[in-house]
């Protein structure tokens, strides 16, 4: 789909080393990196082609990478992101790899739960004018391929037109990577870290919200954030990615992007009890990411 933007997704993605993946899946999973892994730039047209793809077979697919029946298709492209344990910050007593570190796609349990998402936030006439089946089929479908994925968890979660404040809390503001862009290439803005960083990370920003804030709002986050964490290999590697987000912004404000300063020094300033050191931050971060709510607003 030249000439059309990517999607205004931003990820966060944990990529696991081979041997944590069920036996049965490694030989898939080798042949997908070799043959053509997935480009990280490439993931929303991906995963925009996919859904297409399935809304337009006849019979149409309610979810990317199952038959018209609802049964998982066997064979559903299996895509995957790779990365180099060397290409990972880590502090020394954190640990990451051996390689190959994987990311499946995991489109379809991902899909599955935005159409939950979906159905309690969207109108009655406009589900009936995507879906022939009932509200209650569409949730027990939707919530059947969850359950059916609950043995793991999915690899990466997303966010459109923005990303959430709290997530900036897993990962090192000095490892962010920051890449013009160059041809048919978009800019890119990423964090890499090892997993026991990360997790350490989120464990005291729970706290120091909770402490602060109560259990509402990020807080939550950061605790549902947590327990998503601890479900993957503590050798795995994390990325907080901007994805389709990064092309919402002149390279210039990419470059003068402080986020990630501004959400750990708040988390600094609550620990401290320093309310105008918050306030500060909390204000260099409104204005920020308000400029992406009016590019969705206007959309």
């Amino acid at each position: 789909m030249r000439g059309v933007p990517r999607p205004f997704v931003a990820y966060l993605r944990v990529y696991e080393p081979l041997s944590a993946f069920d036996a049965a899946l490694t030989g898939q999973l080798r042949e997908r990196i070799e043959k053509n892994p997935l480009a990280r730039s490439a993931v929303g047209e991906r995963e925009r082609e996919l859904w297409l793809s399935s809304h337009l077979a006849r019979p149409p697919r309610l979810l990317p990478g199952e038959l018209p029946d609802g049964r998982p298709a066997p064979n559903a492209p299996r895509d995957v992101l790779v990365l180099d344990p060397s290409d990972v910050p880590a502090s020394d007593t954190a640990t990451v790899g051996p390689g190959p570190l994987l990311c499946p796609l995991d489109l379809r349990p991902r899909a599955a739960a935005a159409l939950v998402g979906f159905l309690s936030t969207t109108g009655s006439v406009l589900r009936k004018a995507m879906f022939t089946q009932t509200d209650e089929q569409l949730r027990v479908h939707a919530n059947n391929v969850m359950g059916d994925a609950a043995q793991g968890a999915v690899h990466m979660v997303s966010a459109t037109w923005t990303v959430p404040l709290p997530w900036f809390a897993l990962v090192d503001p000095e490892a962010r990577q920051l890449v013009p862009a160059t041809g048919d290439r978009p800019h890119e803005v990423f964090w890499r870290g090892a997993m026991a960083d990360a997790r350490r990370r989120t464990a005291r920003a729970h706290a120091v919200t909770k402490e602060a804030l109560g259990e509402e709002g990020p807080t939550l986050v950061l605790r549902d954030t947590g327990r998503w964490l601890e479900r993957f290999h503590p050798h795995s590697a994390v990325e907080l990615d901007y994805g389709g987000v990064a092309g919402l912004l002149p390279y210039a404000e990419l470059e003068a992007d402080t986020s990630a300063e501004d959400v750990h020094a708040i988390i600094d300033a609550m620990e401290a009890g320093n309310p105008e050191e918050i306030a500060i931050h909390y204000d260099k971060l409104r204005e920020f990411w308000g400029r992406m709510a009016a590019h969705e607003r206007f959309n």
